[in-house]
């Protein structure tokens, strides 16, 4: 019977990575965004390319109603849930706190935050117990906060204290939860974060070296792929040339 990964955000960067990752290896998976076509893309890809079976719930985690609905109906078949990645989350905007969008504060906690919260709650009931494994997409900015980071940085370290308490509370059932804090990565990330301007979002990785959406995959694999005794529960992984979420060295020196 081939194991199940539910995948939140799986339409670009990190979340469609993983869901090739793990169907190269046998998964089946249950792919999530709010772009349908793209879900139905990239579904037609991991069937035709891996012969695994797919499976797309297409809603926004900020929709508490809608994130419940779809779940409860998954089918039968699929309510054995082996891994959820909790990818979906983004940044909107860098601007000084006083400068700040609302619309941008408010898109990002409910996304980072509660979409975290609402997809987790939704899909406890069909995760193996022993043996789940819950996997959240944290950032360096949870650790390091950074000039005009403000909300972002504060929705990514609720990511980082909700893994641990999820960690404590599911230790009873033998669920893993590991979080997983990456640095600079190239995806859509800066191109959504501000908001189309690419030349600003692309300056972001002048320098560097940085890590790819494929890089971060293969370390949620590994993370998954551990023996069931072995938990990694908090993880930082960065370029070479970024010590933190702060520190670059962009000369090559």
């Amino acid at each position: 019977m081939p194991k199940i990964i539910f995948i939140t955000g799986a339409t670009s960067g990190f979340g469609k990575a993983a869901a090739a990752k793990f169907a190269s290896n046998g998964y089946d998976c249950i792919i999530n965004g709010r772009r349908e076509d793209r879900l139905d893309q990239l579904q037609v890809e991991l069937e035709s390319k891996y012969n695994v079976a797919v499976y797309c719930l297409p809603f926004d985690v900020q929709d508490e109603k809608t994130v419940f609905k779809y779940i409860n109906s998954l089918p039968d078949d699929w309510k054995n849930i082996d891994v959820l990645f909790n990818n979906a989350g983004l940044a909107l905007g860098r601007a000084y706190f006083d400068e700040a969008d609302l619309n941008d504060w408010n898109t990002m906690i409910d996304t980072n935050v509660k979409g975290l919260l609402y997809v987790s709650k939704a899909t406890l009931p069909y995760l193996k117990k022993p043996g789940g494994h819950i996997i959240n997409m944290g950032s360096v900015a949870a650790k390091d906060i950074y000039e005009k980071g403000n909300a972002y940085c504060a929705s990514k370290a609720a990511v980082d204290t909700i893994s641990h308490a999820m960690r404590i509370d599911l230790l009873r059932h033998g669920i893993k939860v590991t979080a997983i804090h990456p640095g600079a990565a190239v995806t859509e990330f800066s191109i959504v974060r501000f908001k189309g301007d690419a030349e600003t979002a692309n300056s972001i990785y002048n320098g560097l070296n940085p890590l790819s959406a494929e890089d971060v995959a293969d370390i949620v694999y590994y993370c998954a792929s551990l023996p069931e005794h072995i938990c990694i529960n908090d993880l930082v992984v960065t370029c070479t040339r970024q010590a933190d979420g702060i520190y670059f060295n962009r000369t090559g020196v």
